[in-house]
């Protein structure tokens, strides 16, 4: 990831419906809600979700799919983790391991990566 597409994730992020938004979409999982589900757990219109949402999307933080009449979204798995990558690649001089498991989880799957 490079800094340009940190800055527009993180944007996309710096708001309280965005925000709530994709914390609720990572507690789901990669299964993901319909839109209806997501509006209504986040307390907000659907023409205000369909904005955010495409605002996280264009970050590469969520994807969305269509069944039938419905639209369901679910979190972009790894564009979280490039963005979590971007933001930790340099922590504790390279010792990720000392700055807690969430840290070195992504600084694993990111030397996992590379080995392939």
């Amino acid at each position: 990831m490079n800094e340009i597409d940190a800055v527009r994730a993180l944007a996309a992020l710096a708001h309280e419906h965005r925000l709530a938004i994709f914390r609720c979409l990572i507690a789901e999982g990669p299964s993901g809600l319909s839109a209806g589900d997501v509006a209504r757990r986040i307390g907000i219109a659907a023409t205000s979700l369909s904005f955010h949402m495409k605002e996280l999307d264009r970050a590469g933080l969520v994807h969305s799919w269509r069944d039938g009449r419905f639209i369901h979204y679910a979190v972009h798995v790894e564009g979280m983790r490039k963005l979590l990558s971007f933001l930790t690649e340099e922590c504790c001089e390279g010792h990720p391991e000392l700055c807690g498991a969430a840290v070195a989880a992504v600084s694993r799957h990111r030397e996992k990566n590379a080995n392939e």
